[in-house]
């Protein structure tokens, strides 16, 4: 991990952000039609979030989303470089955005995923988040299968997160 800086992005990283997500969702491309986000739609969130990055001497090599909303923080669009993937960059950018939101007061964090990618769930539940519902797809995401919003939550401790970062997990 030790190759991988870790910080906050800004508006100066849009290119790179959207060429990462786009690559790191292409497994939903067997649900949703497209890339999932083009530079227009990542604007906004720039000023509602923070978007938690990984470098390496490659460039971005991963990122993840994470939003405060009151007590809750919304967590989403984690990617990483597909050859990076399974060597716990994933687990180190979700604790680095529950540590954000901690630190913004907040007690749960959310997640959703979609059912086509059941793969996730698995991994989103390693990390602590279980099932909170479900939802429907919004009419405007052209769909290729039926496939539903799979809500995901984690109450987050003050205490975990510190002793996490103190005992190098």
């Amino acid at each position: 991990m030790s190759a991988f800086r870790e910080r906050f992005g800004g508006p100066a990283d849009s290119s790179a952000l959207v060429a990462l997500i786009n690559v790191a969702f292409r497994p939903e491309q067997i649900a949703i039609e497209g890339d999932r986000i083009n530079a227009e739609k990542l604007q906004p969130l720039f000023s509602r979030g923070k978007f938690l990055l990984l470098e390496d001497d490659e460039g971005l090599a991963g990122c993840v989303y994470a939003e405060v909303r009151g007590s809750r923080g919304y967590l989403g669009l984690l990617s990483l470089r597909p050859a990076l993937q399974g060597r716990g960059l994933g687990k180190r950018l979700m604790q680095l955005a529950e540590e954000y939101l901690v630190g913004a007061g907040c007690q749960a964090a959310d997640l959703r995923t979609i059912s086509a990618r059941a793969d996730l769930v698995p991994m989103y539940e390693h990390l602590g988040y279980h099932i909170t519902g479900t939802a429907p797809m919004p009419a405007e995401i052209p769909l290729k299968i039926p496939c539903h919003f799979i809500h995901m939550s984690k109450h987050l401790r003050r205490f975990e997160l510190g002793n996490r970062r103190s005992s190098g997990e």
